[in-house]
């Protein structure tokens, strides 16, 4: 076998892995292709897909009041307006010390609450959409459902969807760069 049947071998195996590895893949590098966006886009979606961070009255954190108390007013506000048996189980805690806030994300329902950092003033309710959007993105979705602790579907997600997309570059590279290799070899050799 000469050297132009071996990559035209070459070239059409590779063509044959591009277009199974898309195929089996779809629907997760859709997925992937559109959480990304939104992702991407989330800072400027009018709130639509995080809250705004607001401004405090204070970055002096030795101005601020004691992060138990902010919890507890932050736990206080998010029951009288959203519901008064709404879990309180809290995500993380977010201090934005150049904002003069603080954020209390809450686990179950990606409720957000943003206090005045000196103040314990309320400046935002809002919904974290981001959270769950950024969930389905990394496959993180799946261990919570099933409530895995050590995180087994976003490694595996995460790997499969890594090592295909290595193997897309390589393989749509070389479906660009092997007809142009043959077509040059083949003018040489006429």
């Amino acid at each position: 076998m000469n050297s132009r049947q071996t990559q035209a071998k070459i070239l059409r195996i590779f063509r044959k892995i591009h277009r199974t590895t898309g195929a089996m893949l779809f629907i997760f590098f859709f997925f992937i292709a559109v959480t990304g966006i939104l992702l991407g886009w989330k800072n400027n979606s009018n709130e639509l897909i995080i809250p705004k961070n607001q401004q405090g009255t204070s970055v002096e954190l030795s101005e601020w009041l004691p992060i138990d108390s902010l919890h507890k007013n932050a736990c206080k506000i998010l029951q009288d307006s959203i519901a008064p048996n709404i879990s309180l189980e809290l995500d993380r805690i977010d201090i934005r010390k150049n904002k003069g806030i603080v954020k209390f994300v809450f686990e179950k329902h990606n409720w957000e609450v943003q206090l005045d950092g000196a103040t314990g003033d309320l400046l935002n309710l809002g919904k974290r959409y981001s959270d769950f959007i950024e969930d389905l993105h990394d496959g993180t979705i799946l261990d919570t459902w099933f409530n895995t602790s050590t995180k087994p579907f976003k490694l595996i997600y995460t790997s499969i969807m890594g090592i295909a997309l290595l193997l897309f570059t390589i393989t749509g590279f070389w479906l660009w760069y092997g007809p142009k290799r043959l077509k040059k070899q083949r003018k040489r050799n006429t």
